[in-house]
Parts: C-alpha cells; sequence; structure tokens
C-alpha cells in the first residue's frame, strides 16, 4: 500500500478518468487512487473498473447512487483513507485542471517541510489561471479575499480544491460535522483546521480550465459558498466549531 491516497471525486468524466488514473499511476512517487463516482450514466465507473484491473492493488472505486455532492464524497474518501492507514490524503479533480505532476509538490510540503495542509494555490503568486473566462477568474479571485475579510485566514486560494492533508489532521476534525456539500466545503475544511492550529501553507500551481467534460459550477454553490462563510465565522466566535 503506498503512503498516500489521491481521491477524485466524479461525475460524467468519461473522458477525462481513465487518463487522469494513469497520469498519477506513471509518478516516480507512488500514489493509490481512489474514485469516488456518483452514479455517472456515461460510464465513467465502468472506466475506473478498466483501470483496477490494470493497476491491481492500486486503484478503488466508490459507487454511490446519484448526485450526493462534492463534500460528501470527500468525507467518505477521508473515513476509507482513514481506515486503511495512509498518511497523507490528497483532493484532486478528474478534469486535469489540477497537473498530477504537482501531487509530490504536495506530500513534500507535508513530509518534509513541516506541513499540516498543503493546498495547491491559483493565487500565491500571482494569478494562475489559463483559459477561465475573466469573469470566472475574478469571482474565485474576489471569493477567496471575501473569505480572507470574514474568517482571518491569511490563505490566498481559500477556495482551492487541490489540497493534501495530513492524516492527523483529519483525525483531529470531526468529519461528521462538516455541514457544507458544494463550493463552501473547501472553504469549511481549511477554516477549521486553522480553528485548531494546524499549519497551512499553499504551493503555487498553475491551474487550467478543464478540455474535455462539462464543469459542475453552478450559481447555487457559489451561493452557499458567500453565506456559508458567515455563517462558519459567527459559529467560531459563538464557540460551535
Amino acid at each position: 500500500m503506498a503512503e498516500s491516497l489521491v481521491i477524485i471525486p466524479t461525475y460524467n468524466e468519461i473522458e477525462n478518468i481513465s487518463r487522469m488514473i494513469a497520469a498519477v499511476m506513471e509518478l516516480a512517487e507512488r500514489f493509490d487512487v481512489l474514485v469516488i463516482d456518483d452514479g455517472s450514466p456515461d460510464g465513467t465507473a465502468a472506466a475506473v473498473r478498466q483501470s483496477q484491473a490494470a493497476y491491481p492493488d492500486r486503484v478503488y472505486l466508490l459507487e454511490r447512487s446519484g448526485k450526493l455532492g462534492l463534500g460528501t464524497a470527500y468525507i467518505a474518501g477521508f473515513k476509507w483513507a482513514l481506515e486503511r492507514g495512509y498518511e497523507y490524503v490528497l483532493e484532486m479533480d478528474a478534469d486535469f485542471s489540477h497537473n498530477p505532476q504537482d501531487l509530490p509538490r504536495l506530500v513534500h510540503a507535508c513530509r518534509a517541510e513541516g506541513a499540516d495542509m498543503a493546498i495547491g494555490s491559483r493565487y500565491v503568486s500571482g494569478v494562475n489561471v489559463v483559459n477561465w473566462p475573466i469573469g470566472r477568474v475574478l469571482m474565485s479571485y474576489y471569493a477567496s479575499a471575501y473569505v480572507r475579510l470574514i474568517t482571518g485566514m491569511k490563505l490566498r486560494d481559500a477556495t482551492a480544491g487541490f489540497v493534501c492533508y495530513r492524516r492527523r489532521v483529519l483525525e483531529a476534525l470531526d468529519l461528521d460535522k462538516i455541514e457544507f456539500k458544494g463550493y463552501a466545503f473547501q472553504i469549511e475544511m481549511k477554516f477549521k483546521a486553522h480553528c485548531k492550529g494546524f499549519k497551512i501553507v499553499e504551493v503555487p500551481i498553475v491551474f487550467v480550465n478543464r478540455v474535455l467534460g462539462t464543469s459542475k459550477m453552478n450559481s447555487g454553490i457559489f451561493g452557499e459558498a458567500v453565506l456559508g462563510v458567515v455563517k462558519l465565522r459567527l459559529n467560531s466566535l459563538l464557540g460551535r466549531q
């Protein structure tokens, strides 16, 4: 078993998932992969099973019956990882917006540089986003600025979904009390780790907009984040973390 597990939630990622798994498997450093598929009608799960045959004991699949939300997928993956003893647990998208070549850099920040959580950051060294419409770049950039203002965290990319956790972070958080399912889930995880005093670092990455498949972002997910940040801060001030 590898020391590190990459969790990849999927819904209709047939164009990407096999290539992504192969890219992770080909890295010099060993990573296992757990795909959590929410009942994709396009055959994503079947493609993962083919990858399991090609990479036995390195690729795993959890199938869920319907779109249950990004946050619940990651929580299920975190619990799965903890039960199996992984030391480093990583979040990554299936669509190559996150470069699998950056996975060792995130683990290195935790293993060798003392971080408890390492974030693949689009904004820690400027704006490193490729092929996004300018409106979405601005929305994402200023969402992180808004999060900094409300929560007091110093992170430049609080909404990032490319993250490495040390095991002890996930063990310290009550995963059953993580509230948000969409965009706000990423903020909630960082804020609760921050409140517990864990060391969070940002590792600069280049984020590339997906070429194949369809984005899952929508205005409802963004709205959850806007209101959710205020709720997180209020709960913190009232001692409800």
